[in-house]
């Protein structure tokens, strides 16, 4: 039943990326959801190189957070998110759902990138 799962997320990841291309001036916002973390990078398919990143690992967030598996977690790795890239002159990105349902932890870090200032 898992690995069915799994499959399907894959097939969904492969249909999504043969349209979704980052590039250096709108590049990909990528979204993995694991049971315990939440990771988010922004990359450039152009050039191959991730550009900005931030997941509840980050020693920065991993210490305000009392959870980091719910959605308080995943908000505040879209404002993290959010910020390195406005940081670096990033102001818009393509977001990546990376094969995941639009719900849940990846609709909150989501809205939180946007409402920290990120355009999708």
């Amino acid at each position: 039943m898992a690995s069915e799962r799994a499959e399907k997320r894959v097939l969904r990841q492969k249909r999504v990326r043969r349209i979704v291309r980052g590039t250096d001036t709108r590049p990909r916002l990528s979204v993995y959801r694991s049971l315990h973390h939440i990771y988010a990078q922004v990359i450039s398919d152009e050039t191959g190189r991730t550009l900005a990143s931030a997941s509840t690992q980050t020693p920065a967030l991993r210490e305000g957070l009392k959870s980091k598996r719910d959605l308080g977690a995943a908000k505040a790795v879209g404002r993290a998110i959010a910020e390195k890239c406005l940081a670096n002159g990033i102001q818009t990105v393509v977001f990546d759902r990376n094969g995941f349902l639009y719900h849940g932890r990846i609709k909150a870090l989501a809205d939180a990138a946007r409402e920290a200032g990120l355009k999708f």
